[in-house]
C-alpha cells in the first residue's frame, strides 16, 4: 500500500507543475526580504513598487465612500451571502456608471461583481479557456494574466507595445500572432506598467483588427478615468458594436480603496455576437464556485457612485499629474535612466535602464535588488 501511494504521488506531482511566472507580490516580497532589519541606519523604506495609493499619506478616499459603507453595515441587512454574480442593486449601479461613457445602455445582467479586478481577470481567462487555446498579452504588461493562463494551460503569445510610438499596439504583429485557437486579445488602458493612454483612433483600430481576425478583446480598465495628460480616457466598450468587449475594472484606483476588493467583469456586446445562452450559463456556473465580494461593501456601491463629487476625482488627478511630472523630470536627470514616454495616466511609469553606464549591474533584477539593499528604495524590475 505504501508503494502504491508513492507511485500515485509521483505522477500527481509531475502533472501539477507550478507555473514559474514571476508575480508582483513575490518579487516585492523578495525585495523587502533582502533589506537588513538590523542595519544601524534604520532608514524608512521607500516603496514605489506597487499600485496602492493608500500606502502614501496624500491619498485618501472620499468621506462619501466611508459613510456609505458604515451605513450599509449598521442597517444589519447585508451580513449574509450575496448572489454569485453580485447584489442586483450593485450590478445595476455599475451598469449605469459604465453606461455614462457608452452610446448604449448596459443591462445589470451584463455585469458580474468580483473580488477586485484580479478575480475579474481570473474569471475572464478561465471561462474562455479551451483545449489548445492561446491568448495575446501585451509586453510590457501585467503579469497576473500570464499566471492565470498558465494555470489553465493556455498558451501565452506576447505582442510588443511600441515605446517610440506612445506604447501603442503593434497591430501588424497581432494579425500574425492570431490563429483559430486565439481566445482573446488583452489590452490595458490606461496602461500598466507604461502609464500610457490610448487615443480614440487607436482603440478603434484595435477593435477593427480584432474583428478582422475574429476574436474578442479583454479590456483591462482598472485605471479607468485616471488620465491626466492630453489624451482623455476612452472606454473600449465604445467600440463593442465592432467586436465584443469584456471590460474589467474596479473601484480600487479611482476611489483609492484597493483593499475593499470591489471589481467587475462586464460583457459589452450590443449585437449579441458573443453573448449566447451557453456563454452566460458558463459564466454563471464559474461564478458559483468563486468567492463573492463582501456583501456590505457591495451594498454601499450605489451611494458611493451616486454621491461622489467631481472635485474628489479632479483633486486625485491633479495630485497624480504633479507627482508624475516630478518623477519624469527627475528621471531625465539620471544618466543611466531614460523614460521613453511621459506618463499620461494610471499610477505607474516604465523606465529604460542603460546597463552600460552602471558598474557591477547585470540586469534590471540585479539593479532593483541592489537598490533595495543599499538605498531602501523598492522598484519593480521590468
Amino acid at each position: 500500500m505504501g508503494s502504491q501511494t508513492n507511485y500515485l504521488g509521483e505522477n500527481y506531482t509531475k502533472e501539477l507543475e507550478t507555473p514559474t511566472n514571476i508575480t508582483i507580490k513575490k518579487t516585492l516580497g523578495l525585495l523587502m526580504g533582502i533589506i537588513d532589519e538590523d542595519d544601524e541606519r534604520k532608514r524608512e523604506v521607500v516603496s514605489l513598487g506597487i499600485g496602492d495609493p493608500t500606502a502614501h499619506s496624500c491619498f485618501h478616499t472620499t468621506n462619501v465612500a466611508k459613510e456609505a459603507v458604515v451605513e450599509s453595515l449598521l442597517i444589519d441587512k447585508f451580513n449574509g451571502y450575496s448572489p454569485s454574480a453580485g447584489l442586483p442593486t450593485t450590478r445595476k449601479a455599475i451598469a449605469s456608471y459604465l453606461s455614462r461613457d457608452l452610446c448604449y445602455e448596459l443591462s445589470p445582467e451584463d455585469v458580474y461583481i468580483t473580488v477586485g479586478c484580479t478575480q475579474a481577470i481570473e474569471i475572464a481567462v478561465s471561462f474562455l479557456a479551451k483545449p489548445n487555446s492561446n491568448i495575446l498579452l501585451p509586453r510590457p504588461g501585467f503579469p497576473t494574466y500570464a499566471l492565470c493562463a498558465s494555470f489553465r494551460n493556455i498558451e501565452v503569445r506576447y505582442y510588443d507595445l511600441l515605446p517610440q510610438n506612445n506604447w501603442q499596439l503593434n497591430l501588424e504583429a497581432i494579425e500574425d500572432l492570431v490563429d483559430q485557437n486565439t481566445i482573446a486579445i488583452v489590452i490595458i488602458n490606461p496602461g500598466n506598467p507604461c502609464g500610457n493612454v490610448y487615443s480614440y483612433d487607436h482603440l478603434k483600430k484595435i477593435a477593427e483588427t480584432a474583428k478582422r481576425v475574429k476574436t474578442l478583446i479583454i479590456a483591462d480598465e482598472v485605471y479607468g478615468h485616471l488620465a491626466f495628460g492630453e489624451t482623455p480616457f476612452i472606454p473600449m466598450g465604445l467600440f463593442s458594436s465592432i467586436t465584443p468587449i469584456l471590460t474589467l475594472g474596479s473601484l480600487s484606483k479611482r476611489w483609492l480603496i484597493p483593499g475593499w476588493r470591489l471589481g467587475w467583469f462586464v460583457i459589452n456586446d450590443p449585437n449579441c455576437i458573443f453573448k449566447s445562452p451557453k456563454i452566460i450559463e458558463r459564466i454563471n456556473n464559474y461564478c458559483d464556485i468563486c468567492a463573492s465580494p463582501t456583501t456590505f461593501i457591495q451594498a454601499a456601491v450605489p451611494k458611493i457612485i451616486e454621491n461622489t463629487k467631481e472635485d474628489f476625482f479632479k483633486n486625485t488627478l491633479k495630485m497624480l499629474k504633479k507627482n508624475s511630472d516630478i518623477c519624469y523630470e527627475k528621471i531625465l536627470e539620471i544618466p543611466c535612466l531614460n523614460c521613453p514616454y511621459k506618463p499620461q495616466g494610471s499610477m505607474v511609469v516604465m523606465v529604460n535602464l542603460n546597463i552600460i553606464l552602471l558598474q557591477n549591474i547585470i540586469d534590471d533584477m540585479d539593479f532593483c535588488f541592489k537598490l533595495a539593499k543599499e538605498e531602501y528604495v523598492i522598484l519593480l524590475p521590468g
